[in-house]
């Protein structure tokens, strides 16, 4: 039987999708086949039993393939995996970007492949500009420009699986960048781990907003620039001169804001309180008119009441946030939280998690209901769907050239996307 290529399968976040790329490439340079790869998430509870499930169908549909598991799961409950039949072999985050590491797992797993192959990641003190072109798209970009994180939130697994903050320098993002540029990229995505924090390892200690604007300085060729999941309070001064001043840096921003108020934000041992996240708002909006905010918040976090639930709801008006990322409180073993005694119901989690997500529903209506009549660039992602600025989806009915910026007018919408 003829040997086969990889398969990957990928949970969890950005970052996870963005390093499936990357392995992608480091595999077939090493000439793994017959194998598949899954890069685990380990954010909540749910999400190792969803990977653990995930490998069990994957064993099902590739009886006779190596099954390697890696990701932040993996890196955090390497003998929960190991532990599995239906593995073969578990490899930390650090280990699966390190062309030796497949090396070894060559042709038919010839060489001396350890089952169990994770390092403590807390001793690791760079992370290397990866480069990959995209994720099978002709539209956009991600570049990792940071990893790691050095906070120590009270509900969150992450920093133990992927060690302290650090930053790739900024001359190899901007080569980066203008290599992706040079390829026909119109839009690149400056992704990390705790994004806000770049910089502080480097010499001189740049922030993120000199990156932002070096970027837009030295790469006059790249059409639009996006920045993901930022923390609010951490925003430098040079940051919001981009925003007020780079049109092509997109008026989109995702908020770690978890919470609306102050008594839990202080038990997840968040750096920010409740007028903090409502100033920033105000403030990056009067910058740039246009602004819109995605934002992750948790329900049921443990002691949670009614009335600190109501101030997160509020949060949502308040802050003007469209686009929610509502996460169930989940139990995290091995994070301050789970030891909380007071834990908040299960129904009732879910109970106000559905009301921010229908509080969500609102705002995205009225975002989208705002557009019609309003002229737009629009990047094709295919034929038929692009986004905005504002990363709002787009329908055509008339095919479109994927990859390009086109201007619209925005004639309607149906459901969550806009009709031009």
């Amino acid at each position: 039987m003829a040997a086969k290529a990889p398969v990957f399968a990928t949970l969890g976040c950005r970052l996870n999708a963005y390093e499936t790329e990357a392995m992608k490439e480091l595999a077939a340079s090493a000439g793994v086949q017959d194998a598949v790869v899954v890069n685990t998430c380990a954010v909540t509870a749910e999400a190792v039993r969803k990977a653990r499930q995930e490998i069990r169908k994957l064993r099902r549909e590739n009886p006779e393939a190596k099954i390697i598991v890696t990701g932040c799961a993996a890196q955090t409950e390497p003998a929960t995996f190991s532990g599995m039949d239906e593995v073969d072999v578990v490899i930390g985050n650090t280990e699966k970007m390190q062309a030796d590491t497949w090396n070894a797992m060559g042709p038919n797993f010839i060489g001396d492949t350890e089952r169990v192959q994770v390092d403590d990641i807390m001793s690791v003190t760079e992370t290397a500009g990866h480069l990959i072109d995209g994720f099978g798209t002709r539209s956009r970009a991600y570049v990792q420009v940071q990893n790691g994180c050095d906070h120590r939130c009270t509900f969150c697994i992450i920093p133990y699986g992927r060690g302290n903050s650090r930053s790739v320098p900024a001359g190899v993002v901007v080569d980066q960048i203008k290599r992706l540029v040079d390829k026909g990229y119109n839009e690149v995505v400056l992704t990390g781990v705790d994004l806000t924090s770049w910089g502080a390892d480097l010499p001189a200690e740049p922030r993120l907003g000199d990156l932002v604007m070096r970027i837009l300085k030295l790469v006059p060729d790249l059409p639009r620039l996006r920045i993901s999941s930022i923390d609010s309070i951490e925003a430098d001064d040079a940051l919001m001169e981009a925003i007020a001043t780079e049109m092509r840096l997109m008026p989109h921003l995702h908020l770690s804001l978890q919470h609306g108020d102050d008594l839990i934000l202080k038990r997840m041992a968040r750096r920010h309180l409740r007028d903090d996240a409502i100033k920033f708002c105000e403030d990056a909006k009067k910058l740039r008119p246009d602004m819109t905010y995605g934002a992750d918040i948790i329900a049921g976090f443990p002691t949670e009441t009614d009335a600190h639930f109501e101030n997160s709801l509020k949060l949502v008006t308040d802050c003007d946030l469209t686009w929610l990322h509502v996460f169930p409180y989940s139990k995290r073993e091995g994070t301050p939280a789970a030891k909380i005694p007071t834990q908040v119901n299960g129904n009732i989690i879910k109970e106000r998690a559905a009301r921010l997500r229908a509080a969500g529903d609102a705002q995205v209506q009225n975002h989208l209901q705002a557009q019609v009549g309003r002229t737009h660039h629009i990047l094709m992602e295919n034929e038929h769907m692009g986004r905005t600025e504002q990363f709002t989806e787009v329908h055509f009915d008339a095919p479109q050239v994927e990859g390009k910026l086109i201007t619209a007018k925005i004639l309607g919408l149906k459901g969550t996307q806009l009709i031009a």
